[in-house]
């Protein structure tokens, strides 16, 4: 059963995404908040696989919830914006969430986010995050990492990270290479394991803000 907080400060929107998910046999909200302290507080005590945070949010916005939230617990976060050109999705991609979906969501696509992310995969499709990506580097928005920070990566590491960042699934990384999606699938985990990071998601943040890839790239 995967466990799911739910924070907007609009109770319509959130009752709405609640009462989906608890139609769900596999899924269960076990908490609702209407700001980011109440958000925080709820996986503390509830301890959910999922959190669906609104980026904005008064009081303690979401943002600043998801990087409590990845700072303290293992609880992957969502995060919920009206726009898809949100000038935070980049700092909340930043702050640890697995992704972001648009409220106007559909049913199905909000209940298949939940499923992925609570089995630890990212929710973006590779070629929307290359998107969002790019956007907020070129503008300026990222805080560069030093190289050196990808000294831990074999040669193939190197190349499974670059060919992540470019939005290759596991079996495109694979023929890529010329190795089996399995073999891929480790050099991916390597990656993350290695470099701290959570999810596919902020290993293509780290590919650019390290300029193994550049803007633009092909």
């Amino acid at each position: 059963m995967t466990r799911v907080v739910v924070a907007d400060d609009q109770e319509l929107v959130r009752a709405g995404f609640a009462m989906i998910l608890d139609a769900q046999a596999d899924i269960e909200v076990v908490a609702e908040a209407g700001d980011g302290f109440q958000a925080v507080a709820a996986v503390r005590d509830h301890h959910p696989d999922v959190a669906l945070l609104d980026i904005r949010m008064p009081g303690m916005d979401g943002i600043e919830a998801a990087r409590i939230i990845g700072a303290e617990t293992d609880c992957r976060v969502v995060m919920l914006t009206t726009f898809d050109q949100d000038d935070h999705v980049f700092d909340a991609l930043r702050a640890g969430a697995s992704g972001f979906l648009l409220k106007d969501v559909r049913r199905d696509d909000l209940v298949h986010t939940v499923r992925v992310v609570a089995e630890g995969e990212s929710l973006l499709a590779p070629s929307v995050t290359r998107r969002l990506v790019e956007q907020f580097t070129t503008g300026g928005v990222a805080r560069p990492l030093p190289a050196e920070r990808l000294s831990v990566l074999t040669g193939r590491e190197r190349e499974t990270l670059r060919m992540l960042a470019q939005g290759m699934s596991n079996p495109e990384i694979a023929a890529a290479m010329v190795i089996s999606t399995h073999t891929a699938k480790t050099h991916v985990s390597n990656v993350l394991t290695k470099l701290g990071l959570r999810d596919r998601v902020q290993a293509v943040i780290t590919a650019y803000e390290t300029g193994l890839v550049v803007p633009g790239q092909k």
